[in-house]
């Protein structure tokens, strides 16, 4: 069975070790190719799944999909452990070796650069969701005319918008704030409840660029604000890698066509 180089991500050489356990996609474990004093975390994968072909219908398979989402990232938190990775996109894949090398090689100013941009820092997400429950919560009893019906939903329509108001005016300075104590920040479009199945609506989807060492104060930070808002919930994750500051998403999408 013939197999192909799956690149998870490129960082600089460094000494501590991997997580033992640490297994990646496929059930390989990772390795390091060296080349020109950069490092791309690698492992091989089966040609049935991850050639050009069948890798595309693979992709369209949403358990697939999440099983090799799950898989990629456990080896970029193992990586974030020890190191600054530069992640790169789910998926990509060269023929061998050589490929691997040759994108390295084409794009070492670009991943140089970055690096040292990013070194010593990691990602932390904020989301803020607002609990459309509690207008609803509020909604009198059945109207006993058709004025009272409009009278009715004219109240609700108000008081929904309020809440939103309140939400993202919340949102606006819970930002602002944390921006200030951030190198960096990225606003992402809100996500779909239907997609991250979590409860009420998201109005803040953001990510921040903090320093490792000011990051246990990011996260007291945002802890202090969990609670100031009645109906709405803060949720921090982290610390990542830094997926939203990398800017190689399209270095990374080039690199499985030019491999395969």
């Amino acid at each position: 069975m013939s197999g192909l180089r799956y690149v998870y991500a490129v960082c600089r050489p460094f000494g501590a070790p991997l997580q033992a356990d640490v297994t990646g996609v496929a059930g390989a474990p990772p390795g390091l190719l060296t080349h020109n004093g950069l490092v791309a975390v690698v492992s091989t994968v089966p040609e049935r799944d991850f050639a050009e072909e069948p890798l595309r219908r693979h992709l369209e398979d949403l358990d697939w999909l999440s099983d090799t989402a799950r898989a990629h990232q456990s080896v970029i938190d193992a990586l974030t452990a020890v190191t600054t990775p530069l992640p790169l996109r789910l998926a990509t894949v060269f023929r061998d070796d050589s490929g691997v090398r040759s994108m390295m090689e084409a794009r070492e100013d670009a991943f140089r650069r970055t690096l040292d941009r990013l070194d010593g820092r990691v990602e932390w997400g904020v989301k803020v969701y607002a609990d459309s429950g509690q207008a609803e919560a509020a909604e009198p009893a059945k109207p006993a005319s058709g004025r009272d019906y409009l009278r009715q939903r004219r109240m609700r329509s108000r008081s929904q918008d309020a809440m939103w108001e309140k939400a993202e005016k919340f949102a606006r300075r819970l930002h602002d704030g944390l921006s200030a104590h951030a190198e960096d920040a990225r606003l992402h479009a809100p996500q779909n409840a239907a997609i991250s199945r979590q409860s009420g609506r998201n109005v803040l989807n953001a990510a921040y660029l903090v320093p490792r060492s000011d990051s246990e104060a990011f996260v007291e930070l945002v802890d202090r604000t969990k609670d100031d808002e009645p109906g709405l919930r803060v949720e921090l994750t982290g610390p990542w890698a830094a997926y939203s500051f990398a800017g190689l998403k399209d270095d990374a999408d080039g690199s499985r066509e030019a491999g395969l």
